[in-house]
């Protein structure tokens, strides 16, 4: 039997608190916790497993708190794409869709177009395993599984809104849910919170939309709901101390400050509000300093406890001919994505010279609020059957055929469909504004989106790629912080905004720990290649592979990798995580 004991030997310690300086360290962790923290060497009397840590830093494990991984979780509960870097604390429900309350083809309708996920995959394994249909069946299920990392959830709005006023009507837009559906929606979130949920996270981007046939484009539930039906179940997370997690409008974004509105605390309790994302977006350069001015406004001045969400690095995604949620935000675009399911009306509509002037018109609006830059001389093709394309952008092949850039781009889509791969970078793509940044007061380091887009993007390993960063600042003479703050925004102040006992390393804590090689820092790059998901079917995802960094992760006192490979019997045997619930504490 594996001893309980284990011992990390000189490794240079990082607690997660920003303030207490890396020393060398020996830890002693016996039956899950962290028992003793020395700077000088511990004698052990049996069994004990001793990890040498010379050269090595040692980290509190990382936390991710907005992913998707509701399906994956189901079958494949190690999630080993996150935890081969560290990341052994997860957050799922966000953006407003849960797998919590819903018969299988709704809650599969809810996710898969918007989180682009396969619809063959995940409806046939809802339909395999959900036997829940409250919030404490859920955390049940949950604590039952084989579980490799730490969970926290969100109760999903859609998910709720369409359960208690049924999916047709939750879908039609100005119905409103009448009293007696607003208090059982009120009364079903004080049982997630109860069971241990997070908070309530909602949706206003009109970008999310709804697959299977029943309800194809029409835009998921929450986005359909008022903010006055909102009122009670905000008046409920106000009250208890749990969290509103949302995203506004990303094609007006006039209602982002709604977000900031409801968190504020003067006369009140403040909310504790968060709302994606803060990037450096190619197309707004504006948008990042002026959601950090606000943030600073609300939160300074009106008492809110509102926080940003923030990739810490390049944003850039890959697309397999137009499929992507991107093309959501405007209305060429949508009617493109709304015929994805019958080529020869959609490749007629390509074709159609009023719909590619349409188009045109949308690609040359240089001030209209955009996410996608729409720039085709920075979106380079991956891979094409004419392989003369490949290495060349679309600006490029248009200058070659003397055509206009998007009538380029909409015959190489009428000739190829998915066979052309194509990618872009939306933003962070300017390393000397990562110190404001990284440095924001308002703004947690952590969106991933991870276990969703699964061809579209992989930050998996954003928390090492934030590391480098700064240790590369650093070395150049330009600090952006000190890598003790780094890794405390990484892990710890995560961790106690969010209510969970997780990312810290401390005498009596629970031993969620990581230990890393600084000398393979190079390994981090933004490359990405394909894996399979063994329990999709052998369904590839993009993922961002770094070897030799991360050579030991524990959670729960247990090593789950080692020097590139997990223990045996993770993810399907032996349990390693827990659940954890929140600690609400009432503002």
């Amino acid at each position: 039997m594996m001893s309980s004991n284990i011992l990390i030997n000189r490794g240079l310690l990082f607690t997660g608190d920003p303030h207490e300086p890396r020393k060398l360290t020996y830890i002693l962790v016996k039956d899950g916790i962290i028992q003793t923290i020395s700077d000088q060497p511990i004698h052990v009397e049996g069994d004990v497993i001793e990890i040498d840590a010379t050269g090595k830093w040692v980290t509190p494990s990382f936390i991710d708190t907005h992913t998707h991984y509701d399906g994956e979780l189901l079958v494949s509960p190690g999630l080993k794409e996150s935890a081969r870097h560290g990341v052994t604390s997860v957050v799922v429900g966000s953006c407003s869709v849960s797998a919590v309350l819903n018969n299988p083809e709704d809650t599969s309708d809810m996710f898969t177009r918007v989180e682009a996920l396969p619809r063959d995959q995940m409806l046939p394994l809802l339909e395999q395993h959900k036997t829940w249909s409250t919030p404490k069946e859920w955390t049940d299920f949950i604590k039952d599984l084989p579980l490799g990392v730490n969970v926290a959830s969100f109760l999903g709005h859609s998910d709720l809104r369409s359960k208690v006023m049924g999916m047709e009507r939750s879908l039609k837009p100005k119905e409103t849910a009448s009293p007696q559906e607003q208090e059982e929606m009120n009364r079903i979130l004080e049982q997630a919170l109860d069971a241990g949920f997070l908070g309530l996270s909602t949706m206003d981007n009109p970008w999310d939309k709804m697959d299977g046939d029943r309800y194809w484009s029409k835009k998921t539930p929450s986005y359909y709901s008022s903010w006055k039906e909102r009122k009670l179940l905000l008046q409920t997370l106000r009250e208890r101390g749990a969290i509103l997690q949302g995203a506004p409008n990303l094609v007006t974004r006039i209602n982002a400050l709604v977000y900031l509105m409801v968190s504020t605390g003067l006369g009140r309790k403040p909310l504790k509000t968060t709302m994606i994302t803060m990037l450096d977006l190619i197309a707004d350069r504006w948008i990042m300093p002026v959601v950090a001015f606000g943030s600073w406004v609300f939160n300074r001045l009106f008492r809110a406890n509102f926080r940003m969400q923030s990739p810490p690095a390049p944003f850039t995604v890959y697309y397999d001919g137009v499929d992507s949620v991107m093309f959501e935000e405007f209305p060429s675009g949508e009617a493109i994505r709304h015929l994805a399911r019958d080529l020869d009306q959609r490749n007629a509509l390509l074709k159609d010279p009023e719909f590619r002037e349409q188009f045109k018109r949308e690609y040359r609006k240089k001030f209209a609020p955009k996410v996608w830059h729409r720039d085709l001389s920075i979106a380079w093709i991956l891979e094409c059957p004419d392989e003369s394309l490949v290495g060349k952008n679309f600006m490029q092949v248009a200058n070659e055929k003397n055509i206009h850039p998007v009538d380029a781009f909409l015959d190489l889509i009428l000739d190829y469909d998915k066979k052309i791969r194509w990618t872009t970078t939306l933003g962070n793509d300017r390393p000397e504004k990562y110190k404001s940044l990284y440095n924001s007061p308002y703004n947690l380091i952590s969106f991933s989106d991870a276990g969703a887009h699964l061809n579209n993007m992989a930050f998996y390993n954003f928390p090492l790629k934030m590391m480098k960063y700064v240790m590369e600042a650093e070395q150049q003479g330009n600090p952006i912080m000190t890598m003790e703050r780094c890794v405390w925004r990484l892990t710890k102040e995560q961790a106690d905004w969010f209510g969970l006992d997780c990312s810290y390393i401390a005498e009596g804590k629970v031993a969620d720990i990581n230990i890393l090689d600084p000398s393979q820092w190079d390994q981090i790059t933004e490359d990405v290649s394909t894996a399979p998901i063994e329990e999709f079917g052998g369904y590839n995802r993009l993922v961002n592979r770094c070897e030799g960094v991360v050579t030991h992760v524990l959670v729960g006192g247990k090593i789950i990798y080692q020097e590139g490979d997990f223990v045996e019997g993770y993810g399907t045997q032996t349990t390693f995580g827990r659940f954890l619930p929140a600690q609400h504490e009432p503002t």
